[in-house]
């Protein structure tokens, strides 16, 4: 493609190149998965959540949430859109970069490990107080009165669930759709975070957030679940259980996606994992510790490994039915 060729909105350039920006998204993944400074004042989950909740008033209208909605994401999408079209028109490497950029940000595997890592490290020394601290920085729930395996149920859960929006769902939205559908996926699950939650003044104005973010993780969500169940016997887990547990307990949890990747993890690990007061998931199994939040770790390592190996293939798959 010559340099100052229009991009189509939610595409990329050759296979050579898709291949090229993924992995580069990774490096970068992997060089600085902490923003920070200006990075972190321009990260688009950053300034399109910060934008939704100015805008989204709490026990405001479900009108008021679409067209909040449709704002932040819009305006987002074309943002970015015309940075992509000007680095094509300096240079095609240019583009890349940038399309490797878009995407990074819309995906995160280090900084869920390493917190998790942190929560079991933690909770391996004895230090439950910090390990509810770290497991505080990827859960919504509050963890102040809660023991040692409620906060390693926590981190388990969320790790679970984390990988299906934070890293399967929008790797698939950029292999079929390119860095621009990765970025809608990740605009959709920060506007649920905003203010999609079950709460009286967020119930309205949430409601649509919560239902695009529940559409467009729905395929994934069950995705990770089969990902994570075929890891099970790489982490020394039990992939039959795995499978019973995911089939019997996947509709525990008020959302429609969550209990699907959370069962699965239940059922290799042979553990309960539980919201006190909401779910209980696999409840015959033993109380989840620490050595249980590692092998989780090594499960979630073995999906993600598995999942970037498959949109790898997936897209020499598409390049050559495009041919």
């Amino acid at each position: 493609m010559r340099s100052g060729t229009v991009v189509p909105l939610l595409s990329f350039l050759s296979l050579p190149e898709a291949l090229a920006v993924l992995v580069l998204a990774h490096v970068m993944d992997f060089i600085y998965p902490y923003h920070s400074g200006v990075l972190l004042l321009t990260h688009p989950v950053h300034t399109s959540y910060t934008i939704a909740i100015k805008l989204g008033k709490p026990y405001s209208s479900r009108a008021r949430g679409v067209l909040v909605w449709l704002a932040v994401v819009l305006s987002h999408i074309a943002i970015y859109w015309l940075l992509l079209q000007l680095a094509l028109a300096v240079s095609r490497f240019l583009y890349l970069l940038l399309s490797a950029y878009v995407l990074k940000t819309s995906f995160s595997i280090r900084l869920l490990l390493d917190v998790v890592r942190r929560s079991c490290e933690s909770l391996r020394d004895g230090d439950v107080g910090r390990a509810r601290y770290w497991t505080k920085q990827i859960v919504r729930r509050s963890l102040d009165d809660l023991g040692e395996p409620h906060i390693a149920s926590a981190s388990i859960e969320s790790l679970a669930e984390s990988l299906v929006d934070g890293y399967v769902s929008p790797l698939l939205y950029y292999t079929l759709l390119g860095p621009l559908g990765a970025l809608l996926q990740r605009l959709a699950n920060t506007l649920d975070s905003a203010f999609g939650y079950k709460e009286p003044r967020f119930r309205d104005v949430g409601w649509f957030s919560a239902k695009l973010d529940t559409v467009v993780n729905f395929i994934p969500a069950r995705l990770t679940a089969l990902l994570i169940a075929l890891a099970a016997p790489v982490a020394g887990g039990d992939l039959r259980r795995a499978l019973s547990v995911l089939a019997r307990d996947c509709r525990r949890t008020e959302s429609v996606n969550a209990g699907y990747p959370i069962s699965a993890i239940a059922g290799v690990l042979g553990v309960w994992l539980e919201k006190v007061g909401h779910y209980t998931i696999n409840s015959e199994g033993r109380a989840p510790g620490w050595r249980d939040v590692k092998v989780a770790l090594k499960v979630a390592k073995t999906a993600a490994a598995a999942w970037l190996a498959l949109q790898l293939a997936l897209l020499v798959t598409l390049s050559s039915a495009s041919l």
